[in-house]
Formats: C-alpha cells, structure tokens, sequence
C-alpha cells in the first residue's frame, strides 16, 4: 500500500522551500485532524474512527491500531494514557491507548451539538462542539466524563486552544471568542476578536492567538488583555487555511493546497519562511520536533522541518542588500529593483512617513537573480515613502520620493 502511494505521489512535480516530505501513509477514512505523543500519531479518520500510526521511523509511517468510533471523528487530543476524540454527532470519545495496538473505548459523553474539535487541560476537555459552542468535560474518571459547564459561543465552535484561565475557540463567522474557565461550572465570556473570515482552527503561544481564518490566512491576535483582544498582523496564506500548530518562531498551517511554514518572529509582520505542496488537501498540522504530521484527508503524511526546528539552524548566505529605485524621485512611477543571492520568500511593500501601509509590490517566492518589479505611485500623493523589502532573515528599507 505504501509502495502504490509513495508511486501515484511521485508523479506529481511537488514544489516546495525548506521543507521534505518524508513519509505517507493512506487511511481507510478522511484524515481530519491529528495529534502526536512520542513515537505515534493519532489521526482523527472521519468514518474511519482514530487510526494510531507509529511514526518512529517517520519516512515509513505505519498503523499500529485503531478504534473506530461510533461517529465522524473531527477533533484529537492526548494526554497521558487518553486520546479525546471529537466524533461529531456522538459526542467526546475517550480511548485507551494504553497499549497503541489495541486502543479500546474508555467513556464517552455525547455532547449536544457535533463535537468538533477539542483541547484538554488539566482534569477537564474542552470540547467545541460547533452549534453548541464550548462543552467543559470533566475526566477526573476517564470511564465516565461529565459535563461540568459550557458557554454558547454566538457562532459555531470549530477549533478550541487553553492556555492559563482561559480557552480561545475558532468560531467560525464569529471570529475568535476568548472565554474565561477559571470556574469550569461556568465558563463567561472573557472578549472577542471578530476576524474577517470564518475562523477554523487557532493555537496559543504566549501572548498570542494563531487564528487561521480559511480564505483570510493566518491571524494574529494579541491576546495580553484577554478582555480586549486585538490583530497585530496577518499573513494572507494562498489557499485555504485550515489547520494551524505554532513552535518556536514558526506557525505551521494547513492551507488546503500545502504545508505553509509562516516566521512569527515579528508578530506584526509574519512572512511565510517555507512551504510545501503538498498532493493531499491539508486540513490539520501537528509538530514535534523536527517532524510536521499532516492530516491531508486521502492521506497522512510526514515532513521534514528540521530547517526551522533545528536549535542552532543552518546559517544561509544572506540575501543581497542590494535594493534600488528608479527613477527616484519618481514621476509617478518606476521600478524597484532587488538582486537575490538565493531563492526565498520575499515581501516588498510601500509605507508612508507615519508607518502606514501605502502600496504592495510583491509577495511570492523569487529565484536568485535579478528582479526589477514596476512601483506604480500614481495613486500615492507628493511625498516622501519607504520602500521595504522583507525576507525570513532580513529587512531592508529605502527612501522613495514621488512628485507629480
């Protein structure tokens, strides 16, 4: 089986940056969703109920067992000898994984909407439980979770993430919702963010939420006053953004025609650092170390990310300084120039003497070379701008002048 993927996959020309696929493996179902703990990934399977696939080896990914639940498994989460499965219309699934090779039912709580997506903390799973918005279960006793609390969110509850007091669920058209647990009987709300699109998934890291928000990219929302969330940046993924996993400086997304690999290290200014596209339709990342997990629907796959997880990363040879503009001043327009020592991902964009967005050049990835890309400033008034061009490694500016 593995032969026959690895062989219809290689006919296709994979274009990618920094990142390699290292390993495919077919499920009987639709890979929705997926979580690692140690050597094996849990695959929520749609249909096909939890698949455990042993990624010890994570060019050859394997099954090692399964568990197939009695709905559509949407949603996983691990947490010591458990994977919590969201089952859509029946509910929280708890498996015994005890033994990978054998997983078998501990308890369940049918939840009363479609269990989506879910995140535990503690002694409780937060389960987001689309028309029903956030279900906080408690698994004290694993053979019999009960509801302690839930908060109906105004949207529908897709994606859900904890971090401290409070849980950040993806609520589709309504945006992100921040929702205080810190009483799990009675879950408030805390604030909100209503981002522009529909959001799916979100992950926290610090004092942000990742939100991707499907055909709005990748979100970043400053989450430091939880009463008052609010966007710092964006990064408008190509395709359809659908799953996210932050580590490090990096959020990883699932963006329905690749693996996008976005530096957050500027958080008002995320640019994606590599990508792969993939031959599935990613609908959900996970990371652990240097390995990415996707769940592409008709497969689940590994890659290699070891260019951005590596704790002393390659040095590269920088990219040129070399960024000109001609004529400057210009009348109305001209041609920004930019020399590139290797191929990469680079942002060019115009900004005004008050730092505000005026113009965007370019977005996309470059081949080394020479580029001459056209600035046309006819829309800009008489004045001084700044034209900057942006990598994952650096940034260089330049002063443009335009007269008319």
């Amino acid at each position: 089986m593995l032969l026959l993927l690895s062989s219809a996959i290689s006919a296709f020309a994979q274009d990618s940056l920094h990142v390699r696929q290292l390993g495919i493996y077919g499920p009987p179902g639709f890979a929705w969703a997926v979580a690692v703990s140690g050597n094996y990934a849990y695959v929520a399977d749609n249909q096909s109920g939890l698949r455990v696939v042993d990624i010890t080896n994570p060019s050859s990914p394997v099954e090692a067992g399964f568990y197939d639940t009695p709905g559509y498994a949407q949603g996983v989460a691990v947490s010591g000898n458990y994977a919590y499965v969201a089952d859509g219309g029946s509910g929280l699934r708890v498996v015994n994984i005890t033994n990978p090779s054998s997983p078998v039912e501990a308890g369940f709580y049918d939840t009363p909407g479609d269990a989506y997506g879910v995140a535990v903390s503690g002694n409780y799973a937060y389960v987001a439980d689309n028309q029903s918005g956030l279900r906080v279960v408690n698994i004290t006793n694993p053979s019999s979770p009960v509801e302690a609390g839930f908060y109906s969110t105004p949207g529908w509850a897709i994606g859900v993430a904890v971090s401290g007091n409070y849980a950040y669920v993806a609520d589709d058209y309504m945006g992100l919702r921040v929702v205080n647990i810190t009483n799990p009987s009675s879950p408030v709300s805390a604030g909100f963010y209503d981002t522009p699109g529909h959001a799916v998934d979100v992950a926290v890291s610090g004092n942000y939420a990742y939100v991707v928000d499907y055909n709005y990219g990748l979100r970043v929302v400053n989450i430091t006053n939880p009463a008052a969330p609010w966007e710092v940046g964006f990064y408008d993924t190509p395709g359809w953004a659908e799953g996210v996993a932050v580590s490090g400086n990096y959020a990883y997304v699932a963006d329905g025609n690749g693996l996008r690999v976005i530096n957050i290290a500027n958080p008002s200014s995320p640019l994606e650092a590599g990508y792969y596209d993939t031959p599935g339709y990613p609908n959900n990342v996970a990371v652990s170390g240097s390995i990415a997990c996707l769940a592409e629907r008709t497969y689940f796959s590994t890659y290699d990310i070891s260019f951005f997880a590596s704790a002393d990363p390659p040095r590269l040879l920088p990219f040129s300084t070399g960024l000109t503009i001609y004529p400057n001043p210009l009348n109305p327009s001209g041609v920004v120039v930019m020399d590139l020592e290797r191929r990469g991902v680079v942002k060019v964009e115009v900004f005004d003497v008050l730092g505000r967005r005026a113009a965007n050049i370019a977005q996309g990835v470059f081949e080394a070379g020479h580029h001459e890309l056209p600035f046309d400033a006819r829309a800009l008034p008489t004045g001084i701008y700044f034209v900057q061009m942006q990598t994952a490694e650096q940034m260089v500016t330049r002063k443009a002048v335009v007269i008319k």
